[in-house]
């Protein structure tokens, strides 16, 4: 189905607001059932009228399968969280949908999501602020970019003016996408949506032809190149795009000793980040064991620096927040403090 950017707006926004409002009312739905056992044990193991305290709750971390969250990996794997004394409890999920819910029904304390998510959490009534950059402190941390298959003709931005592209609405890599076009000069109303909302759909639909191009995160980039698929742009090099971050819901840090323990936890992320960017081979089998890396790409993915703990700046979510109003994904004006990390209306 292809749609031009302005007239799909008004219908992918709405339905993500729903989603995420459903989430708010409490429901944590598929979030509980496809979690891993962690956070599923540590709700048990405090009954409904015991006060969570740092004592008797570990902090739960929800997270997808992602590249992202590899310091916090690596900590588990180098035992720095007994030597911080801290207790956490890292959850995958399968979707962001299911660890927004894990966030709003209370299952999650701390996500790594982005800040697009963050936003749109925040505006449906979910009480979650910003802690730290987990990547894209500098635009090569990370990588977002755009590609096209190995027999394509296509070779620069311009030439998908009125083309095509796959890419899910509303998302990091829709707002990457839409930052090359318009620094490539191509004009608004010439971007093409092409809905593909799950990435191994999109990444075959381009690498097979169906669609002519597709934005894609680093990992399947890696795996297009792999695979003679051609990288028309990405976001490594000029403006900083794009950032993963870890948040937080608001209610934990008025927990007893929560946020003692989440101080904490920044500093195991920071020895934990400086581990791996002196030697990151040594945590290579880490990342494969946790970021659902392509057996194609996995001894050769370039392992990313990862910065220590930062708030995002402004000026890394004040053009996000921007864009998601005027593609009507926000339906009011949300404004940043950056030395909290909190967002209002």
């Amino acid at each position: 189905m292809n749609i031009t950017r302005r007239t799909f707006l008004g219908s992918t926004s709405l339905f993500g607001l729903a989603v995420l409002a459903g989430c708010a009312s409490g429901g944590s739905g598929s979030a509980s059932a496809s979690a891993s056992g962690s956070a599923s044990s540590a709700a048990a193991s405090a009954s409904a009228s015991t006060p969570r305290t740092a004592d008797n709750m570990p902090l739960v971390i929800g997270t997808l399968a992602t590249e992202d969250l590899l310091p916090l990996w690596a900590a588990e794997k180098d035992g720095l969280y007994d030597k911080h004394g801290v207790k956490a409890a890292i959850t995958p999920f399968q979707s962001a949908t299911e660890l927004i819910a894990g966030v709003a029904s209370g299952e999650v304390d701390l996500a790594m999501t982005d800040i697009m998510v963050t936003a749109s959490m925040f505006a449906s009534g979910i009480d979650v602020q910003m802690e730290w950059v987990t990547l894209g402190t500098t635009a090569d941390q990370g990588r977002f970019g755009i590609m096209v298959g190995p027999n394509s003709k296509i070779a620069t931005l311009n030439d998908l003016a009125g083309v095509p592209i796959g890419v899910g609405s509303n998302t990091i890599l829709e707002y990457v996408m839409d930052k090359l076009m318009e620094g490539a000069g191509v004009p608004d109303d010439q971007i093409i949506v092409e809905e593909l909302q799950k990435l191994p759909v999109r990444y075959q639909a381009m690498a097979s032809g169906e669609v002519a191009a597709a934005a894609l995160p680093g990992t399947l980039l890696a795996l297009g190149e792999a695979s003679g698929c051609k990288l028309i742009a990405d976001d490594t090099k000029g403006e900083n795009l794009s950032q993963s971050v870890m948040i937080v819901r608001s209610s934990v840090l008025s927990e007893s000793g929560r946020p003692e323990q989440i101080e904490t936890l920044k500093a195991v992320w920071d020895e934990a980040a400086a581990n791996v960017n002196k030697d990151p081979e040594s945590y290579r089998e880490t990342l494969i064991e946790h970021a659902n890396l392509p057996v194609e790409i996995a001894d050769t993915y370039p392992i990313s620096t990862y910065p220590t703990v930062q708030r995002p700046t402004s000026a890394m979510v004040d053009p996000v927040l921007a864009w998601m109003q005027q593609k009507s994904y926000l339906t009011q004006p949300l404004t940043y403090d950056e030395k909290t990390g909190t967002f209002a209306k």
